[in-house]
């Protein structure tokens, strides 16, 4: 079974940390998230994969190679200019266009039964069907209203508040006819939601709506990538270690995944599920709180504290920091008795000197220092790097 993925975007929202890497190769448990996807999709069947990209696309091809190791087979199919969805899957229409196909966007992360998705397309009469999940705020999405023969009866485009007329969200999630081409004009810009669904509709032409249950986000924002590595770790069921581990007096409650090298001071207790990946080292007296990920040659100073955090790799983190719930990019530097709130972000290379307090919501620009006991409530950027984080 064939599926498209999608790959084309910038993940301007997530900035700081895809200014030096895609979105679908964000850390998600220390593996780009796009693994995550490629896996997920192999064990359901779907071993034909043909990926779009465009920014970044080479460091897409790097961490996936030719899709052998995750059984599948793997075409890449290059952007030259943005496409936009619809757009980007015609460029790879022939590749696709014998037979039935699953369409999904690279930074998707989801546990969601696909393949019965596709079997019920399968049966239906709709040209495509669309993936639909409930969501509280459905604002950010396309959402539908669907007739009881699940056909969608309204399609609107990230409505506003007064205009929600269900909670049923588009994940962006399509099962495809090869016939769906003769819709999409060639070489220019083209959207599933916003151009082909309501041309397809205005002609009186059927789309499936499909009911999904089970976890599901596309990665639009830190929150939302908080949420989905918590989704990953919460499926480990036990305590893994690659390679060696040294603990002195120290106390782990699984499941933790500990890589190669690790050492673990006197006094510091993890609770999992947490990761941890090779070469860190965690001081005395350290606590380190469930759904939290450590990248690789990390340093926790001691007496630190972390709590539903990830730390991606070669992350200096100095004595007495508390950090809660955000995000840190590889390379940075976290003084002494430094306190970082929920829901920040700091990008690759920022140094945060002692005594600094990042208020929750902040994002800090790769290369900014803040220095000693500077209270940050806004975002700080480096103008040596784009400054938008609107978009897509």
């Amino acid at each position: 079974m064939k599926v498209c993925i999608m790959c084309g975007g910038e993940g301007t929202r997530l900035r700081p940390l895809t200014f030096e890497r895609p979105k679908p190769c964000i850390p998600i448990v220390n593996t780009p998230s796009i693994k995550h996807l490629v896996s997920h999709l192999s064990n359901l069947g779907f071993t034909d994969v043909v990926i779009t990209i465009g920014y970044k696309g080479d460091d897409i091809e790097r961490a996936l190679g030719d899709g052998s190791l995750m059984g599948v087979n793997i075409t890449y199919v290059r952007e030259e200019t943005k496409l936009g969805t619809a757009g980007s899957v015609k460029n790879a229409e022939k590749y696709l266009n014998d037979s039935p196909f699953l369409v999904v966007g690279g930074d998707h992360v989801t546990d969601i039964d696909l393949l019965e998705f596709y079997r019920d397309h399968l049966k239906g009469d709709s040209l495509v069907s669309i993936g639909l999940i409930s969501i509280d705020n459905p604002c950010e999405y396309g959402i539908a209203e669907i007739d009881v023969n699940y056909h969608i009866m309204r399609f609107y485009e990230k409505p506003s508040p007064g205009e929600i007329f269900s909670n049923l969200a588009s994940t962006g999630i399509y099962v495809c006819d090869p016939s769906i081409f003769d819709h999409i004009p060639e070489n220019r810009k083209y959207d599933f939601a916003k151009d082909l669904f309501p041309k397809l509709m205005d002609s009186g032409i059927n789309i499936g709506g499909w009911l999904a249950r089970g976890n599901w986000t596309d990665v639009g924002s830190p929150r939302s990538l908080r949420e989905a590595e918590k989704w990953k770790l919460n499926q480990m069921r036990y305590t893994n270690i690659s390679g060696s581990v040294s603990i002195t007096g120290g106390s782990v409650v699984g499941p933790v995944q500990f890589g190669d090298s690790v050492k673990i001071g006197k006094n510091t207790r993890i609770i999992g599920p947490v990761s941890i990946g090779s070469g860190t080292k965690i001081g005395d007296n350290v606590l380190i709180g469930p759904y939290t990920s450590l990248g690789e040659c990390c340093s926790i100073g001691n007496n630190s504290k972390i709590f539903s955090s990830s730390i991606y790799n070669n992350v200096d983190i100095d004595e007495n920091t508390t950090i809660s719930g955000s995000i840190i990019d590889n390379d940075a530097e976290i003084g002494v008795s430094c306190n970082i709130e929920n829901n920040t972000v700091i990008g690759p290379r920022a140094v945060l000197k002692d005594g600094a307090v990042l208020h929750s919501g902040t994002r800090i620009w790769p290369e900014v220092v803040i220095e000693e006991n500077c209270v940050v409530k806004e975002n700080v950027l480096n103008d040596h790097f784009e400054t938008s984080y609107n978009g897509s």
